[in-house]
Formats: structure tokens, sequence, C-alpha cells
């Protein structure tokens, strides 16, 4: 019974403390208190305004510091897909776990050595361009048996058989752009502006001829580059990164068929392309071992041969077809430190002859109209061009690199030196 009132007592006295709570509280209509509550809905605004004041400058911080460790993994030879991972990573909202042992969905990008010009090198990432200016210096200094009259490329020549001692001098101004369609796609294209000096003496075998001193300079719009590559592999499991590509040269140049020339026959304006249709596809291999970074590429250029029907001298040249040109390159490419990094290589091509018809006018017992004799080929032999390659690679910032690469002729037929000087900045 005793519990009972106590229980009673308690109840009653709880519901007086609360109609006391009750009748304490201030009426909500006394403007003095709307004024209060104005003030503190001010302070908390304002108060918030600082916070997401103060969220705006670390997430500003947060993106400096995300460049700056992307450049130096790129630097150090890290692929950039691992710090696509960072980046997602450092923008997964807070309390969301990914699941262990699954895989991201971000691809994985190849390591950038791309301080050699002709190698392969990271992805352009999607929705970005790669715009890339450069400037080539090329001689070559030869002196043995070729083919007089027209050099198609560098390496193939086509004519009557003269020895040859010549120089030759390419300045090459070039602009290259590439864009990443995907994580995985890009697509590219090169215009190049040639300018080019040629000098030889010819000798030709006949005694009866004399020596020929030629000079000839040309200038203007070289063969267009059209490209794309697409990445097969994202280097995990301990596989390399693996691109496949395909070049196609386009005939834009002054072909050597089409230059002027002298009444012997020699040019007196040199050729600025190549004259033939060209696609060269292609597979490069990167292995990244930090701090260096294992590089391979092998590939096939087809040229596709045309009916010239071209009459130089007493010469009437008929179809022409370029050989065919496997090539290999395996190097090395070293980060020294985050901003500069060194690439070594050696490169080879095995340039096949070119078959080329002729046919030769000739004046029977030198009187009377010319006769147009019968058709015959004639194959130039196969060429070897090896060179070595040194390439230097210093990084401005994440987004702008300075490439510079040497190349020197290793056997005969190669260029003496080669020298090239590119700039690539991505663009969103």
């Amino acid at each position: 019974m005793g519990f009972l009132c106590l229980k009673a007592f308690t109840s009653v006295l709880m519901s007086a403390s609360a109609v006391s709570a009750l009748a304490s509280q201030p009426a909500p209509d006394n403007p003095a208190d709307l004024i209060a509550l104005r003030d503190q809905l001010t302070q908390e605004r304002q108060e918030l305004a600082r916070q997401e004041q103060r969220l705006s400058e670390q997430r500003a911080r947060l993106e400096r510091l995300e460049d700056q460790l992307l450049g130096r993994m790129r630097g150090a030879g890290v692929g950039s897909g691992a710090g696509d991972a960072v980046q997602a990573a450092a923008s997964q909202p807070a309390g969301q776990v990914e699941e262990v042992g699954s895989r991201p969905e971000e691809k994985t990008n190849p390591p950038e050595v791309a301080v050699l010009a002709d190698q392969g090198s990271i992805m352009t990432t999607a929705g970005r361009i790669t715009i890339e200016p450069s400037i080539e210096y090329s001689h070559a200094d030869r002196n043995r048996f070729v083919f007089r009259g027209i050099e198609v490329p560098q390496s193939v020549l086509v004519g009557v058989f003269d020895i040859n001692e010549s120089r030759q001098d390419i300045l090459t101004a070039a602009i290259a752009g590439r864009l990443g369609v995907t994580s995985r796609l890009e697509i590219g294209a090169r215009v190049p502006f040639v300018y080019r000096s040629d000098k030889a003496v010819l000798v030709p075998l006949a005694n009866d001829q004399v020596t020929i001193d030629t000079s000839a300079n040309g200038t203007g719009i070289g063969d267009i580059e059209l490209s794309a590559r697409y990445q097969l592999t994202d280097g995990s499991g301990g596989w390399p990164f693996l691109i496949a590509g395909v070049q196609a040269i386009i005939p834009t140049g002054k072909d050597p068929f089409s230059v002027p020339r002298d009444t012997l026959g020699n040019a007196t304006k040199a050729a600025t392309g190549a004259g033939f249709w060209g696609v060269s596809p292609n597979v490069t291999m990167l292995m990244p071992s930090d701090p260096a970074t294992i590089f391979a590429s092998v590939g096939y250029t087809f040229n596709f041969g045309k009916d010239v029907d071209e009459r130089i001298g007493d010469i009437l040249i008929g179809r022409v077809k370029p050989g065919g040109a496997p090539n290999a390159t395996v190097g090395l490419g070293i980060a020294l430190n985050p901003e500069l990094s060194l690439s070594f290589a050696y490169a080879h091509t095995w340039q096949f002859g070119t078959d080329t018809t002729f046919r030769q006018y000739t004046r029977p017992n030198n009187l009377g109209p010319e006769v147009l004799g019968a058709p015959f080929t004639r194959k130039t032999r196969d060429q070897q061009i090896g060179r070595f390659l040194f390439g230097l690679g210093y990084r401005v910032n994440p987004r702008t690199t300075i490439n510079w690469t040497v190349e020197m002729g290793a056997t005969d037929d190669a260029s003496d030196i080669r020298t090239t000087l590119r700039i690539p900045f991505t663009l969103n």
C-alpha cells in the first residue's frame, strides 16, 4: 500500500514539473524571442558559409596534391592508370567501402616513356586532346652505288645505275594532334612542313659521259599521317601493356616524279613526299620495372605501287612498286627523378627493294623518229637501316613535357644523324 502511495505521489510531482516547465517557456509570439531566433539562424548560415569555404579550399589543395602525385608517378615510370585509381579513391564518398578483391572500373594506362618520337607512349585520356608541335633535322652523307634520277623515300631509289656521292639535309616542322576517344582508343593526325636540300656528284659508268654535279632544294607540305591506337591489355597479372596501332601515309607532298627536271633528267627541285600510299600496322609492348620501363615494338610497312608513266631523259618509267619494310625496336626508359627521364633504344628496318618497269626511247642509227623499246624491270637492292636512339624527357608540369631525341645511323643505309624536339601538351 505504501508503495502504491509513493508511486502516485511521484506521478503527481512529475505532472506538476511538466506543467511548470511549460508555463516557464516564453510565448512564441514574443517579439524579442523572434529577433533572437532570427539572429541565431543568421549565425548558423554564416557558420555554414565559412565551413563551405574551408571545404572548397581543402578540395583545391587535394586536387593540387593529386596532380603532383600523378606527375611524380608518371615521371617515375608508374602507369597513369594507377594515378586514375588514386583519383577515384580520393573522390569516393566517405563511408563507401569497395568490396575486397574487386577491380576498379578505371582502365590502367601504360607508363609514359614518350621520349622516343616513333615509339608507343601513354594513351590520351578519354575526352582530352594532345597537341604536339615538333621540329626535326636529318643529315645523310652517302658514297655508294645507287640508282640515279629518283629517290622515292630516303631508302628507295629508281633510275639509271651510276656511282653517287650525295649529301642530304632535311628540316621538318610538324604539328600533330591526338584525341582520346575512350580510355583505350586514340586517334591522331600529323601534318609536316618540309625543307629539303640535296647535293650529288654523279659519275656515269659509261666513259663517254661527263660527271654531273647537281643541287636541288624543295620546300612545302610533306606526307600527312593518320593514326589510331588501341590498348589491348591493362598490365595486370604481371602481363605487359600491349598497344596495337596502325598508321596511314597520304602522299600529299611533292612526289619525286612530278618535280621539274633539266634536259639531262636531273631534278632541279627536291621532293617533299614519297609519292606512294602506305599503311603501317604495329604492336608496342611496355613492361614497367620501377624505376625503369622496358619497351619494344614490331611493325610492317606496306607500300602501294602506282603507274607513273613519266619520261625522264630517254627512259619512260612505267609502274613502280616500292617494297615492304618490316621493322623492330627495343629499348629501356629510366626515370632519374619525378621530372627527368632517359631512354635508350635500337631500331632496325629491313627495306625491301623497289620493282620498276622501264621502257627506253632509242633512235636506230641515230636517224629518224624515236622508237620506244620493250618494257623491262629492275629491282633495287634491299637495304638494312639500323639506328641507335637516345632520348631525354623533362616534365614541365602534369600536362606538358619537353622531349628531345637523337638517332645515329648504325648501318651504311641509315641517315648519319637525326634529331627531334617535341613538346606535347594536353587540353581538356
